[in-house]
Formats: structure tokens, sequence, C-alpha cells
């Protein structure tokens, strides 16, 4: 954890290279030697104090051009950097309860809500908790935006580099065995 993987400021591939032959028999080739199942628990969380990611796909990957799929987890009392990109993004609410504020108007969240992100919508995500995480597997379509040049992002507010006042020793939940639901 602490890993900066997806900091702003660090140079990343957002769309791969289309480079071989003119066909498509290499790369289905290659698509087909890649595993179809992606293991959680083989991926770790970066990003912190107050916010981590786990990305399951991304075109760095190789096993996709057009999606970006990645698991957020709020810290008690935690919250993003303040931003806003051209593509749009699907939140769906795993567990905890937070808001976002787009475009200066806020919307609550909870647990099996989903959450939209308009295309060119400024906007910031919060766990209203102060002793609770809160996650949210997040869909995006960034990487086709990105591929027609459609480049726009901007980080408005930075991400904090403290823990929040209220999320004390927090540790996210890298190894949890049940990713649906807290332990009854």
């Amino acid at each position: 954890m602490g890993n900066k993987a997806h900091d702003p400021n660090v140079e990343r591939v957002f769309v791969r290279a289309i480079t071989g032959n003119y066909g498509l028999k290499d790369e289905m080739k290659r698509l087909r030697s890649l595993p179809r199942v992606v293991k959680g628990k083989d991926l770790k969380l970066d990003g912190g104090p107050q916010h981590y990611s786990r990305h399951y796909m991304e075109p760095e990957d190789g096993r996709t051009q057009t999606l970006h799929i990645h698991l957020e987890e709020y810290a008690p009392g935690g919250k993003t950097s303040k931003h806003g990109h051209v593509n749009e993004a699907a939140f769906y609410i795993l567990d905890g309860n937070g808001y976002e504020i787009h475009d200066g108007i806020r919307y609550d969240w909870e647990a099996g809500d989903i959450v939209v992100v308009h295309n060119n919508c400024v906007h910031q995500h919060f766990n209203r908790s102060e002793t609770e995480p809160a996650r949210a597997l997040v869909l995006k379509t960034k990487p086709m935006f990105l591929f027609i040049n459609m480049l726009f992002q901007q980080t408005v507010e930075k991400e904090e580099t403290k823990p929040s006042p209220t999320q004390g020793n927090f540790v996210p939940r890298d190894d949890e065995e049940n990713y649906n639901h807290p332990a009854e």
C-alpha cells in the first residue's frame, strides 16, 4: 500500500498501441492466451491515506482497450481529489454511505445505489461515516474517450496526503474474504 501507481503526476498507459501486421490473427491469439478470470485477491490496493484503488482492468494490463474497472475504498471520513474528465463513470456502491459533489450539487448514496458521473462533470467523492469505510466498484469508458482524442481531465483539488480527522489507524480491506457484505 501507499503505492502511487495511479498518481496523476506519474506517466501511465491509457491506450495501448495498435501495432504489427494488419489483421486480427495475432491479436486474437494474444487475447485468447490471457486469463479470463482476474483474481481480485492477487491485486493490491494503491493510494491512500483517505482514498484507495484496486485496478481490475485497464488498457495497460493488455486485457482490454476500452474499459477501466476498479474498486475504490474510502477511509472513514475520507474524500478523493476534486476533479473532472470528459468520460462518464458509474459507481456501484458495495458498502458504506457517503455523498458526491457534482458541479456544486450534493448527492447522497449508500450501499446498493448506483452513482452516475456525467461527462464533463467536476466532482468529488466523500465517505459520510466517521467510523466505517465505504467501497464502490467503478466502471469507466475513459480509455475509449482518450482513444478518440477527447483528452480533457483535470484535478481541481489534489488528493489529501494526511489521514482524515476521524479515520485513526484505518487499514483498507486488502485481504477480506467476503467482498459483498460485512460480517454478521
